[in-house]
């Protein structure tokens, strides 16, 4: 399964519909808030049977997507969450935990712009940081790619456009 992984593209589509280009086929895309109104128009720029799982910004004023999600996928449960009501601008402290207490092994979380990937304690949390407001060194736009294996073995590619 390859899923591609964004968030924070706030309605400058452009590095957007680029990455899903570039990356297609997908078999899921997965998105972590602040899409701004472009939730509606993702599904046009993926290939047919890709399956979009799209949480809730700080941003998403008038969106009706969740707050959170949590997903099951070849034997992993996964939460999805912008992140913002876990402060994690602070630290990764209160998603660790919120995906400890949810008996997740894989956490997703946007908000700080931030490219990042750790395993803690069996949990993996991970933001693929923005396609279009990037903050970290460098201030290059990112994504990642999950490849999931019907074993359910997993690996992760932290990607930049140029």
């Amino acid at each position: 399964m390859k899923i591609l992984i964004v968030s924070d593209t706030h309605r400058k589509d452009d590095n957007l519909k680029q990455v899903i280009e570039e990356e297609k086929p997908l078999d899921m895309l997965i998105h972590l808030g602040d899409s701004e109104g472009s939730e509606v128009l993702i599904g046009e720029w993926v290939n047919e049977g890709c399956r979009l799982e799209m949480v809730m910004g700080n941003n998403d004023f008038f969106s009706s997507l969740d707050r959170e999600l949590e997903l099951e996928l070849r034997g992993h449960r996964i939460l999805l969450t912008h992140g913002h009501y876990y402060n994690v601008s602070l630290g990764i402290e209160g998603i660790y935990q919120e995906a400890l207490d949810r008996e997740c092994d894989i956490a997703m979380y946007g908000h700080t712009h931030r490219p990042f990937l750790e395993e803690r304690g069996g949990i993996t949390i991970l933001n693929p940081g923005s396609l279009s407001y990037p903050r970290q060194e460098g201030r290059k736009p990112s994504y990642m790619i999950m490849y999931m294996e019907e074993d359910g073995s997993v690996r992760y590619e932290r990607h930049f456009v140029s």
